[in-house]
């Protein structure tokens, strides 16, 4: 009985690290539906999703910051932004056309116009990167951050990330007595 309880146990932990690892390889490979016309019209409707969050906010929100160690409602958009650039020219290989810090950290960026500008530029620089995109430029390989992947998932980690950074200003607007845009999924 004991000997099939370690067979068991040992054919469980070899399924499960083949398990992690294929999950693992596949994190580094082109996604099955990652298609170019897809990937920018995803691009898109976050542009334009940002854009309503931007819209919503007013140069007060622009510059309310809730707690001092958190970086303001324009400084959220400003590093998106950034990201945008930094990420995107990584996937892409398109040459960065901004330094990093240069944006969230510079004093012109203060009013809503100015942001709104900026982080909207950062959208077409990705989108122009993505429409370059075929399935097989997709499926090339690059290093981003000391992690090997796909352009394809490179693009995906940038679109997360700004994913990640325009929920957060949800808190900011709802701080500010503004309810944010209804999701746009589609």
């Amino acid at each position: 009985m004991k000997k099939i309880k370690n067979i068991l146990i040992a054919f469980a932990i070899v399924a499960s690290v083949s398990t992690l690892l294929s999950f693992l390889d596949s994190e580094k490979k082109a996604p099955a539906n990652a298609k170019p016309d897809q990937m920018v019209a995803d691009w898109v409707r976050a542009k334009a999703y940002t854009e309503q969050y931007l819209n919503a906010s007013t140069d007060e929100v622009i510059n309310f910051k809730p707690t001092p160690e958190m970086r303001t409602f324009g400084q959220q958009m400003l590093h998106l932004a950034e990201a945008n650039y930094g990420l995107g020219s990584a996937a892409s290989g398109k040459a960065n056309p901004i330094t990093w810090g240069a944006l969230e950290k510079s004093d012109q960026y203060k009013t809503k116009a100015a942001v709104t500008k900026a982080v909207m530029d950062s959208y077409d620089f990705v989108i122009a990167a993505a429409k370059e995109m075929n399935e097989q430029k997709l499926a090339e390989p690059v290093t981003v951050f000391k992690h090997d992947m796909t352009r394809g998932v490179a693009l995906e980690k940038v679109f997360e990330h700004q994913t990640h950074h325009r929920g957060q200003t949800t808190v900011y607007l709802r701080l500010k007595g503004i309810t944010p845009p209804n999701e746009m999924l589609f």
